[in-house]
């Protein structure tokens, strides 16, 4: 880190190179050739819209589905985010969100609750399912008579 006199950082520091860095990162990825072409870069702003959708709808079908749902609508995201700053800047609180939360389930309090919870959860279906056997036997539930 640079230093004046005054022992302060210049305006030059990594820290406001990072911060410029990430204002310059919003907007448009496109190649330079179509984004000097408006006629080139709204076909192309919609096609990735497009892309971007048809990707978003896959995963939003997955999520009742096998599938890795919630990955894919991401992926979805991420493609948009190449052209769209919104995108851009969903993608940033997301990966904010999902580290702040990472954080959180780290915290050892947060684990013990956690696994108590995810501990009486299993008690409780074990219990459920022992009764349910033994009441019915290994039939499923559809072709259980009256």
């Amino acid at each position: 880190m640079n230093t004046g006199s005054n022992g302060q950082a210049d305006a030059a520091s990594p820290t406001a190179e990072n911060e410029n860095d990430t204002a310059a990162a919003l907007g448009s990825r496109a190649p330079a050739f179509i984004q000097a072409r408006r006629s080139l870069h709204l076909p192309w702003q919609v096609g990735v819209f497009i892309v971007g959708l048809a990707v978003v709808v896959l995963g939003i079908v997955m999520l009742p589905l096998p599938g890795p749902g919630w990955l894919v609508i991401f992926a979805g995201m991420a493609i948009w985010a190449t052209e769209f700053v919104w995108a851009q800047l969903v993608l940033r609180w997301t990966k904010r969100k999902v580290t702040e939360a990472a954080q959180r389930a780290l915290d050892p309090k947060v684990r013990r609750r956690n696994i108590t919870l995810t501990a009486v959860g299993l008690v409780i279906t074990g219990t459920l399912l022992g009764i349910y056997f033994w009441k019915f036997g290994f039939a499923m539930p559809w072709n259980i008579g009256e």
